[in-house]
């Protein structure tokens, strides 16, 4: 049997091979993976019931889950929520920082749905605005595109980071509550997307021109409604008056969207029951009460995303049939079906490395050498994201690396690391990426400038969040 160390070596570089130069799909190329470093590593007869207890046990506490997140995405996407969140944020912020606009709705909206669904779905608004505002798409696009992107990596109920608590909960069984990874998920964001803000606001300065013009708005996909508020908007624009804030308000009211509570409620409440179950979990006069009971219950994310996917359902999408709402629901099941057995694979690759040992050696190793632990999965995370372009398989497959790692004894704070690895595989999003080529084309770049800015601020936004968990590892242990 080889070295446990050389044996991971060699089934992660064979992965990698499959998935960037092969047909094959990232989950049976997880697989082999898992199955080659056992053969390697391990007696035979151990093999296939290591991996598929690890790929079961990662299925049993994620799969639903996933499931149900997708079907509460797809309804906010669908059902025009995304859109009443626009609005409502409009009017906090005002039309003057239509940039802030599009980016904190990006930053709410990727929370439960897909960040390339969100930017088709917001992109049109960004579109209105570059037309109205004359801020270039660089700019605009730009700001959609990382607010979206930030939420995806760093807060659950996004597949990427709920399969990293999962494995992480593996591995060391209840390192990481899934109600405290949300908040500081969205604590580590908020810094990040200011840095976003600035970032993007100094490249619509550097690339002036990329406006939307009059002619490139197609108007047979607008209502006759939303045309006269457009033409409405057009002329006061030419005039050289000032755009307000209703100016926009009347363009989304000519649409039917959903009300601005009911958005908000879908997407908050499985959150706040997720923190709530937390919060009653720490207060010990509670232990034992039918109330704690109760909060515990409906603050299962199996219960908690259930019951927003049937608010979802009978008020957002209360305007469709049963036949169109099924169909949004089997839509939504395709595209969990994948995540699902994708995240169940990097189980299944965790329970090869924590089985054969080579987490214990890297551990001891690293230990020995002196490297601060925190570096370790900020590194894990950009080795596994650079050669292949999927965000969520290099999550999965890096914390399949990372948490038996600490488990086996690496000096880091479990809710660090796992900010870290979600981090760090934002970097980097270029031509291997196809949230590269929704950014760039619903922008309307070329892939010139798209690598100028958008690549480069993929670099740029983890670079700032690994600085600031740098300085936390510093005093959180």
């Amino acid at each position: 049997m080889l070295n446990p160390v050389l044996a991971m070596a060699i089934g992660i570089v064979v992965m990698l091979v499959l998935i960037i130069f092969t047909r094959l799909h990232a989950f049976p190329s997880l697989i082999i993976s898992a199955i080659l470093i056992a053969l390697l590593a391990m007696p035979v007869g151990d093999v296939i019931n290591t991996v598929t207890t690890g790929f079961g046990n990662t299925m049993k506490s994620i799969g639903i889950v996933i499931g149900f997140g997708c079907i509460m995405g797809i309804f906010l996407e669908k059902s025009g929520a995304a859109k009443r969140m626009a609005l409502t944020i409009l009017k906090l912020v005002g039309v003057k920082n239509c940039d802030v606009v599009l980016g904190l709705t990006g930053f709410v909206v990727s929370i439960p749905v897909f960040c390339d669904s969100g930017f088709v779905i917001l992109s049109s608004l960004a579109k209105e605005f570059s037309r109205l505002t004359k801020k270039s798409m660089v700019w605009l696009g730009g700001i959609l595109g990382m607010g979206l992107y930030i939420t995806h990596f760093m807060v659950p109920p996004t597949p990427g980071p709920l399969a990293v608590v999962s494995t992480f909960n593996e591995n060391i069984p209840n390192s990481i509550d899934l109600g405290m990874y949300i908040i500081y998920g969205l604590l580590i964001s908020i810094p990040l997307f200011i840095a976003a803000v600035f970032l993007f606001r100094y490249y619509g300065k550097k690339y002036p021109d990329l406006v939307v013009k009059e002619e490139e708005i197609d108007r047979s996909k607008y209502t006759e409604a939303q045309l006269k508020v457009l033409d409405r908007i057009a002329a006061k624009s030419k005039a050289g008056q000032d755009l307000e804030n209703k100016d926009f308000e009347d363009l989304l009211a000519a649409e039917k969207l959903p009300s601005a509570f009911m958005s908000f409620f879908t997407l908050l409440l499985p959150i706040f029951l997720i923190f709530a179950n937390t919060i009653v979990g720490q207060i010990k006069p509670l232990e034992g009460t039918a109330f704690r009971a109760v909060v515990q219950f409906l603050g299962n994310p199996v219960v908690a995303l259930f019951i927003s996917l049937c608010i979802g359902a009978f008020f957002l999408c209360k305007e469709f049939d049963r036949k169109t709402c099924v169909s949004l629901m089997n839509e939504a099941c395709k595209d969990a079906g994948p995540i699902v057995f994708i995240t169940a694979a990097g189980g299944a690759l965790g329970a090869v490395i924590n089985s054969i040992g080579a987490a214990k050696i890297m551990a001891d190793w690293l230990v020995a050498t002196g490297i601060p632990g925190i570096l370790i999965p900020i590194l894990v995370g950009v080795i596994m994201r650079f050669p292949q372009g999927s965000g969520t398989t290099a999550m999965i497959t890096g914390s399949a690396i990372v948490a038996p790692m600490i488990a086996a004894g690496l000096p880091v704070n479990p809710y660090l690391a796992a900010l870290a690895l979600c981090l760090t595989t934002m970097c980097p999003s270029y031509l291997n990426d196809s949230y590269f080529h929704f950014v760039t084309n619903f922008s309307g770049m070329d892939i010139k400038t798209s690598l100028k800015t958008w690549s480069i601020s993929t670099f740029i936004i983890p670079a700032v969040g690994s600085v600031i968990l740098i300085i936390l590892s510093l005093f959180i242990h």
